[in-house]
């Protein structure tokens, strides 16, 4: 069975996305709270994920309508990587490549375990033409398989003035590295 919210969890959540979606418009013009509202209570399992989305940090927000699926997409809009889900290495091989002073998880493990997705390297580029994020910290990206089989990873951050897409080793961490998270409904 799906992971659930309580009633009262449910509502408390409903309304800080209601409230966080009317004071940003810009992240999704043209579309109606009252639609999204109404799917969400159609996929407790969805509200869930997102729940898991603010409680590590990841203030997440409808950032757009898919046109193929018609799902709305929710994205974290905290401004910086959220603070609940940095230190992590990029992935399960690469955590378990570390000989010594291991992280206590993995991006693409943490996302998977809340029900989400990793940003590809387009979706980090399409929120950031949103709104300026991640000026002081960075996030991992979905890597593509060919360079994540050579052993690096992609993350992404904002300086000067623009969006930067960079390389690591995937088996890296810092402090001020996280992921964001991406949940369609």
């Amino acid at each position: 069975m799906p992971p659930k919210l309580s009633p009262q969890r449910s509502s408390e959540l409903l309304q800080i996305l209601r409230d966080r979606f009317a004071a940003h418009p810009h992240r999704h013009k043209s579309l109606s709270w009252d639609d999204v509202e109404a799917r969400l209570q159609k996929q407790p399992a969805k509200l869930w994920s997102l729940n898991e989305m603010e409680i590590t940090g990841g203030e997440p927000d409808v950032t757009g309508l898919d046109a193929r699926s018609s799902e709305f997409v929710f994205t974290d809009c905290s401004t910086e990587s959220p603070a609940g889900r940095r230190s992590l290495c990029y992935d399960r091989a690469g955590l378990e490549s570390r000989k010594e002073n291991r992280p206590a998880n993995s991006a693409v493990d943490l996302a998977r375990s809340m029900g989400t997705d990793l940003l590809t390297e387009a979706e980090y580029r399409e929120l950031q033409a949103l709104e300026t994020f991640d000026t002081k910290t960075s996030s991992w990206l979905l890597t593509p398989k060919d360079m994540r089989e050579l052993g690096g990873a992609l993350f992404g951050d904002f300086r000067y003035g623009q969006v930067f897409i960079y390389h690591n080793g995937a088996q890296s961490y810092y402090a001020a590295r996280g992921f964001r998270a991406s949940l369609r409904v």
